[in-house]
């Protein structure tokens, strides 16, 4: 098994993981992101304590590569600061946008999110992957 293998069969049980999709008690923020160009659709919730992101949720429907994200991206951030979950979501935008070398060790913070740096090779892509990352900083920067 090769690793493009590997990372088509994270995103697989990523968009199927039922883990980080359910309704938060007592969010502090929830915002909704659209995808217009496929339909792509999060209610992201998140509880921000202390400018910690105490729990993040989310609830949706679109392909494989938003929901994935999506789920990954929770992952990531839950427990980190307001402040270091932004400066992941600028990581992981410009990663999808391919600003960012594929060598380059920033990538290491993204953890199994950099998994999702192929769709950069994929332009009718990257707005689903990157969908749930700006509805995060959205959040974070109180938009609502």
């Amino acid at each position: 098994m090769g690793i493009e293998d590997i990372y088509t069969e994270l995103i697989a049980e990523e968009s199927r993981s039922t883990e980080h999709r359910r309704h938060l008690d007592a969010p502090t923020a929830v915002l909704k992101g659209r995808n217009p160009s496929c339909g792509d659709e999060i209610a992201l919730e998140l509880r921000v304590r202390d400018g910690v992101v105490e729990d993040a949720a989310f609830t949706g429907v679109g392909c494989a590569i938003s929901q994935a994200s999506t789920s990954l991206m929770i992952g990531l951030v839950k427990g980190q600061t307001a402040e270091k979950a932004k400066a992941l979501a600028e990581t992981f935008l410009a990663m999808i946008k391919g600003e960012i070398p594929e060598d380059d060790p920033a990538l290491d913070e993204l953890g199994d999110a950099a998994a999702l740096q192929g769709v950069a090779k994929l332009p009718a892509r990257v707005k689903c992957a990157a969908l749930s990352w700006h509805t995060l900083t959205e959040v974070l920067e109180g938009k609502k």
